[in-house]
């Protein structure tokens, strides 16, 4: 008869195991790494509650054959932190290194703890008479063949899992990231440690261990809540939820493909930033920014960079866009109407104000540049240097259109005789938007 007041310690850390893994599906369910990790939660209270709570606290003189499946849990929870640990390595950019080794060793440890499995199938009799809480029994405990049977795929899981995170740590990733590896490499040891302890030191090793785990999440989920007010200003939130759920990996992969894109930039800023106290010039660019950066998120783009008084601004990339062309002149015409209001505002005798933008198509290539420290996605090819020069020359609240983007868009624009643009001799004809 299973006895209930020893059960309590065990039933209320399961609780608090199945409550963590609840907390980090509805703060971010869509994510990958938060799934996994999830599954490894809920599966570590369930086996809480059926082995700590029938077979040790029952301590039967003959273990049914059955009770092997109690080890499933188990393994699905071993297995579940390691593919936790996997894509976590997958969100992580790697540079030049080459991965596979690690995500490989990654494999072989949850092919170690499905050997537990199998063993624990094989042989439940001496999982539960050897294994579990062997420490009990002082140095005997540990040095039966039967608790190495069960002991040598438990640290196999271990040692993949440290030597995984050995390898992530050496790309050298940001603070956050950082946090969480380390909090579950703390918390590892707690948590196994689970498997030999006394019966009532179990309860107290496995809750040290969730404690450790729920720090590092923790400081990890405040880091990035900060990171994403801030990067809120440079990409849509469309981007940020691609990067959620595939990682920055998956979300930032290098291809060539065809977008559009609006360059924007002051009309007049020199002589105005030279004119003015630089208090005012750095309020004219917050508010320009600002505008900008809302239109963008509106519709869908993504800041590739703020250079001075210029923007650029890539639709189609990383988020796809369809009608990319049709949604950059869209875009082109909001900013040219929001922003000509602030100019404005802004203006004075000493140094008036406006707003330039050019507008390209094209195929480009995009994805991740910059070093393990810092990186930019960035968008290279001819068409955002045309839409640079198509800037340059656009006059205050003019909007200058290249032949690709007018014909993607299917609109009627006034065509003019193209202008001198250095590296685009050829270019015979260009468009304008209608006047506002």
């Amino acid at each position: 008869m299973i006895a209930l007041a020893p059960m309590l310690p065990h039933l209320l850390v399961a609780l608090v195991a199945v409550g963590m893994a609840l907390a980090f599906l509805l703060a971010d369910g869509r994510a990958p790494t938060s799934r996994a990790l999830a599954l490894a939660l809920s599966s570590m209270g369930v086996g809480i509650v059926v082995n700590f709570g029938y077979i040790q606290m029952s301590v039967p003189e003959v273990v049914p054959g059955w009770t092997g499946w109690l080890a499933l849990p188990e393994a699905l929870a071993m297995a579940a932190f390691l593919e936790w640990l996997l894509r976590v390595r997958r969100t992580i950019p790697s540079g030049n290194l080459d991965v596979r080794g690690g995500d490989g060793v990654i494999r072989l440890g949850q092919a170690a703890a499905l050997v537990y499995l199998v063993e624990s199938l094989l042989w439940p009799e001496l999982r539960v008479q050897q294994f579990y809480g062997a420490a009990r029994h002082g140095a005997l405990g540990f040095s039966g063949s039967g608790f190495w049977r069960f002991a040598v795929p438990v640290l196999l899981v271990a040692a993949s899992g440290l030597f995984s995170t050995l390898l992530l740590l050496n790309r050298r990733p940001d603070v956050s990231e950082k946090l969480r590896v380390l909090g579950f490499v703390a918390a590892s040891p707690f948590m196994l440690a689970a498997f030999v302890l006394p019966y009532d030191y179990a309860a107290l090793s496995v809750t040290a261990g969730l404690m450790t785990l729920l720090a590092g999440a923790t400081q990890y989920h405040v880091l990035q809540g900060q990171r994403g007010q801030f990067m809120s200003r440079f990409l849509s939130p469309q981007v940020a939820d691609i990067v959620s759920r595939k990682g920055l990996r998956g979300a930032m992969q290098e291809a060539h493909l065809e977008i559009s894109i609006v360059c924007c930039d002051l009309r007049g800023f020199t002589a105005y930033a030279q004119a003015h106290p630089s208090s005012r010039v750095l309020e004219v660019l917050r508010d320009y920014y600002a505008a900008v950066g809302a239109v963008v998120a509106e519709y869908g783009g993504t800041i590739k960079d703020y250079a001075g008084d210029g923007v650029l601004i890539l639709v189609g990339a990383p988020l796809a866009i369809p009608d990319h062309a049709k949604v950059s002149l869209e875009i082109a015409e909001r900013i040219r109407k929001d922003c000509h209001t602030l100019t404005q505002r802004w203006s004075s005798r000493k140094g008036k104000l406006g707003i330039g933008i050019g507008v390209a198509s094209g195929y480009v290539t995009v994805g991740v540049i910059g070093s393990a420290s810092r990186l930019e996605y960035t968008a290279v090819g001819p068409a955002v240097n045309l839409a640079s020069r198509l800037c340059e020359q656009a006059e205050d609240r003019e909007v200058l259109v290249a032949p690709r983007t007018a014909e993607l868009a299917g609109r009627e624009l006034e065509a003019q005789p193209a202008r001198a643009m250095k590296g685009f001799a050829n270019l015979k004809r260009i468009y304008a938007l209608e006047a506002a």
